[in-house]
């Protein structure tokens, strides 16, 4: 009955009630009415048509309204994202919607330069929940002043719901109903702590983003009473390499071990084994355990903790493969030639014992200095191997057109409160590289296996680029001076690879390399495959992280199911098959929930060490160009603003080359230009840094 009620709208493109619809199908019984108004209800759920306030019906896609997510600026105006042109939307037209809130907005002005809306309902609201300081008015009422400056509302607290928090106190408000436009009644949740103590300026963060830094009770009643340690009957039942020489490399600080590699040189080339956490066998499904892994999707990594997916019983202990111990895991051994090529291969249960805890930093000495610390003496020869090994993996993968964006990540170095106190980039060395090979061998061996077997499944996909966020980024390029070719409108991975290629030699690389990054689509998890564009893969998942990312440690439990217990019966594929959609979504929005929590926390951090710089000159390039200014990024990673109003000329501002150019002393500033700069200020609240210009044109890179 679905498609035939859309069919009448699509013939007719009619405005019908609910009434006529039911004529118009020539139904005739009251249940067939019944049935009417469900299919009815549900089309309008999914807006596929649209109800008016006359309660007639018609196709969503002929009421001009448009739906999408709302983003709203500081300034208090706002743009709704949806598919095609963003939608401007000025304070005055926000209807009470606010940030983050999915929308139906209508189009009010189409002839200006950019769409202009008017909201007209409020669809979904992310969240109800917000972080701000408590405080009191004149009057003795209490009132929250919102982290979050784009969430334009007053949320007003009456004594009964104040849950004793006192002025200076950060809390976790739920916001009711509105009382008035733009107020709202709210209820303290949580007390997170006086906002100069120390760690609540990231728990703030961290409870913004909805992310639980605790266990509950019974969760941990049930965590203790798993194991400690691996049952005799479990290590009969399954293939023992306990006697093989298996070995973990991670940072100097992981507490979490999830994977273990292992090697062999034979006549045809490698014999590699990528020994992974079986957390599935300790994470039963529909637990307490599993349903708070579900809804955390994954652990979170900040500048002064770690939230954890599973409880340390589990992550630091039980499931992490910690030396010396006997530790469950699920294998996938291949067979790789000698120019990387996966000739043979097998997935199955195993139990190991790590002959050595690796850091990379050890690691990297032995590779890349020759240095060799104590301890180590005896696996040069198979760390040697594995550089040898990940060096023809990496050709083959680069032959394909896998792509290396080169970009770095910083590293926050702070004090025993909390406070930072230096910031570094993060250094990536040959033993950091070869862990990657060697997980990204495995991830694609187990996603391809599976995907021949035609069962659902758990991928990681890497969308195609739009062909116009490309062509805009060449664009930019060209008008630097820089020219680009073999690009074609096809855009092959190995296209982007080579575009890449021309520029790694520019002054500007790392920017341009991050703009183009910028153009990508986010890689998502979805259960339907259409393969992984950065990596040049036709098959990809994330096997190799169980211990902290959800969707690993559902694969594990796929794999059980289809390989291990050989469950692959219409029954069961046909429950996975309805599970693994909702799950790869919530996976994919915890995912940017995580990233965006730990960026704005590297953020703050940042800003908060800048604060005891101010008067200090850096050097630093050019990383974006605005109509307000320039956004300057430092050699240790950190990024402010230099302002137009601070500069020493009026400067206006060329959108197609992104150059801001002096009207009287006809200077120019655009992306990739090494300059050097004054901080001038710095805000941990608004996690803004600001510099004003010292020199320009300084080329030393030195």
């Amino acid at each position: 009955m679905k498609q035939q009620v859309i069919d009448i709208f699509k013939d007719d493109r009619l405005s019908l009630t609910i009434n006529e619809i039911y004529e118009r199908l020539d139904l005739t019984t009251s249940e067939d009415f019944k049935e009417l108004v469900k299919v009815v209800n549900d089309l309008e759920e999914e807006y596929i048509i649209y109800r008016s306030k006359k309660n007639k019906f018609s196709l969503f896609e002929d009421t001009g309204l448009k739906k999408g997510v709302l983003r709203v600026n500081k300034k208090g105006f706002g743009f709704v994202e949806q598919d095609e042109e963003d939608i401007y939307v000025s304070q005055d037209n926000m209807n009470s919607a606010i940030h983050n809130d999915s929308v139906l907005v209508e189009i009010i002005n189409n002839k200006s330069l950019k769409l202009e809306g008017r909201i007209v309902k409020v669809i979904q609201r992310k969240t109800d929940t917000f972080v701000g300081e408590f405080c009191l008015d004149k009057k003795n009422r209490g009132y929250i002043v919102l982290d979050d400056a784009k969430v334009k509302i007053l949320v007003l607290i009456d004594k009964k719901f104040q849950k004793g928090a006192m002025p200076g106190h950060k809390v976790l408000v739920r916001v009711k109903k509105e009382i008035e436009k733009g107020k709202y009644e709210g209820h303290v949740l949580k007390i997170i702590g006086h906002k100069n103590d120390p760690g609540v300026d990231i728990l703030c963060i961290v409870y913004k983003y909805g992310i639980n830094d605790e266990f509950s009770n019974e969760l941990m009643d049930e965590v203790n009473d798993l194991p400690d340690s691996v049952s005799s009957e479990e290590i009969v039942r399954r293939k023992d390499l306990r006697n093989e020489c298996i070995v973990t490399i991670d940072g100097d600080d992981a507490k979490d071990l999830d994977d273990a590699i292992s090697i062999k040189k034979t006549d045809g080339g490698y014999i590699l084994g990528v020994h992974i956490a079986d957390v599935s066998h300790y994470v039963k499904k529909d637990t307490l355990v599993d349903q708070e892994a579900y809804d955390r999707g994954t652990s979170v990594y900040l500048a002064d903790r770690v939230i954890p997916m599973l409880p340390h019983k589990l992550s630091n202990g039980i499931c992490s493969l910690n030396e010396k111990v006997d530790r469950l895991t699920i294998t996938c051994e291949m067979e790789i030639d000698n120019l990387g090529k996966i000739k043979n291969y097998n997935i199955y249960e195993s139990v190991i014992n790590s002959k050595k805890r690796m850091t990379y930093k050890a690691v990297n000495s032995i590779l890349e200095e020759n240095i060799i610390p104590e301890g180590y003496e005896s696996f040069v020869g198979m760390l040697r191997l594995m550089e040898e090994l990940s060096l023809i993996l990496s050709r083959d993968k680069e032959k394909r057109g896998s792509i290396d964006f080169d970009t770095y990540e910083s590293k926050i170095i702070v004090d025993e409160n909390g406070k930072a106190i230096d910031i570094q980039k993060r250094y990536y060395g040959k033993g950091e590289k070869l862990i990657e090979d060697f997980m990204i061998a495995a991830n694609e061996t187990v996603a391809s296996h599976i995907f021949w077997m035609k069962l659902p499944f758990v991928y990681r996909i890497h969308e195609n680029p739009k062909s116009e966020k490309i062509a805009q980024f060449i664009q930019f390029v060209s008008s630097l001076g820089y020219k680009i070719k073999g690009i074609t409108k096809k855009l092959y991975p190995k296209e982007i690879q080579g575009l890449l290629n021309q520029l790694r030699d520019k002054k500007e690389f790392h920017i341009f390399s991050t703009l183009l990054l910028r153009s990508m689509k986010k890689a998502i998890y979805s259960r339907d495959n259409v393969g992984h564009y950065g990596l040049a893969s036709k098959y990809y998942t994330h096997f190799t992280s169980p211990i902290r990312r959800y969707p690993d440690t559902t694969v594990h439990r796929l794999l059980r199911e289809y390989l291990f217990l050989n469950n692959t019966d219409k029954e069961n594929t046909s429950y996975w098959h309805d599970v693994l959609e909702p799950l790869t979504l919530h996976s994919s929005e915890k995912e940017v929930d995580a990233v965006d929590c730990e960026r704005e926390v590297d953020d703050m951090k940042k800003a908060e060490y800048m604060m005891d710089h101010i008067g200090e000159e850096y050097k630093g390039i050019i990383s974006g160009v605005m109509n307000f200014g320039l956004f300057v990024e430092l050699d240790n990673s950190i990024e402010g603003l230099v302002h137009v109003n601070d500069m020493n000329d009026y400067y206006i501002f060329d959108e197609d080359s992104m150059v801001l150019i002096g009207e009287r002393n006809k200077k120019k500033y655009r992306i990739g230009d090494r300059i050097k700069v004054k901080v001038t200020a710095a805000s941990k609240e608004a996690k803004t840094i600001d510099f004003e210009i010292v020199e320009w044109g300084w080329l030393d890179e030195g």
